[in-house]
């Protein structure tokens, strides 16, 4: 529908243009437009390329772009925040009752992820992105919904090589004539049905109390005793040597992670009290739907998945938000392990 609309704006606007020079002996008004007051207008890029300007951008570059000019709407790793688009996730959820419809899941083309950016954001700021800018972001979205790796760099030249998901999910729009029935046949007016049923429920909009069977709120109850009793137990203070070793190490964490008298949430949770809960249960935080399904597991941030995940958190948890690439040393490791224990 938007290229419609770029079309149609674009065909009244060639048009104003040609009359223009007329219009203005006619009346003795205005001017012809300048060559560069129409490239100007001429922004559009098309899903095979015609249309996109030389220039390149980095997922390193578009990291720290997108964080200073789409996360206050967008979140940190395209996650969304509150009614503001998600950009990133929703794969294989099509064909779900409630699609989670993103660049990624969704999107056929990337040219139009290319194209809104330059020509519409960042909110309140459009077009004030430079052309390598708005490549890196879209690198950005990209890695953010693990099409590309972190040092990919998209420019024109391979912005074509880059293959979206959902490419081959659209059809040619022919209701005009596969659903013409609807309309040129004889409506029906009273007697129409024999009976009444209920074929749908509101459950998505989490007014209508699901059914939980007896087996599962069983396992929720011992998953949920499980992680309390994990909680409870009594942990052996740590060498407090390590503990500031590990404070050093964490500042490599606290752009994103608070701990701590005073500890709030920000890009990631507030981390008081983790070493032995249940994951994904600091409260009044929205956690992604990795940590979710892993919390539904029962998966507990007990001392070797703490490892494993300052390891490689992708690893342990695929397609959660962390961007953190992971702590290679082992002593590195344990030490925040520690600095977080002192916290419990």
């Amino acid at each position: 529908m938007s290229k419609f609309r770029d079309l149609v704006i674009g065909t009244a606007l060639v048009s104003t243009l040609a009359a223009a020079p007329a219009l203005a002996q006619q009346f003795g008004l205005g001017r012809a437009a300048l060559p560069e007051e129409i490239a100007a207008w001429d922004m559009d890029v098309a899903p095979d390329g015609t249309g996109l300007p030389a220039g390149s951008g980095s997922v390193e570059d578009g990291e720290m772009l997108f964080s200073e000019n789409c996360a206050v709407c967008h979140g940190e790793f395209a996650e969304g925040v509150d009614n503001w688009p998600k950009l990133a996730g929703g794969d294989g959820t099509l064909d779900h009752d409630d699609p989670l419809k993103t660049v990624g899941s969704y999107w056929p083309y990337l040219s139009t992820v290319w194209d809104y950016v330059h020509r519409s954001m960042p909110f309140g700021g459009a077009q004030s992105l430079s052309t390598d800018e708005v490549y890196a972001i879209t690198a950005y979205i990209l890695y953010s919904n693990y099409l590309v790796d972190d040092d990919f760099v998209l420019s024109n030249e391979n912005f074509l090589d880059v293959e979206m998901p959902n490419a081959g999910g659209f059809i040619v729009d022919d209701r005009d004539q596969s659903e013409a029935h609807f309309w040129t046949a004889e409506p029906c007016m009273e007697n129409c049905k024999d009976t009444v049923e209920i074929t749908m429920r509101a459950a998505v909009l989490d007014v209508t109390p699901e059914e939980v069977s007896e087996a599962e709120a069983t396992a929720k109850a011992e998953l949920k005793a499980a992680a309390e009793k994990q909680q409870t137990a009594p942990i052996a203070m740590p060498d407090p040597a390590l503990v500031a070793a590990g404070e050093r190490v964490f500042r490599q964490c606290s752009s994103c992670h608070q701990i701590g008298e005073g500890a709030v949430h920000r890009v990631g949770p507030q981390l008081n009290g983790v070493v032995g809960r249940q994951v994904g249960q600091a409260e009044g935080f929205n956690y992604s739907p990795g940590v979710k399904k892993a919390a539904e597991e029962g998966m507990i941030w007990d001392h070797a998945t703490l490892d494993a995940y300052l390891e490689s958190p992708r690893a342990v948890i695929p397609k959660g938000r962390m961007s953190f690439q992971g702590l290679r040393s082992e002593e590195d490791r344990e030490a925040v392990i520690a600095y977080l224990r002192n916290y419990n």
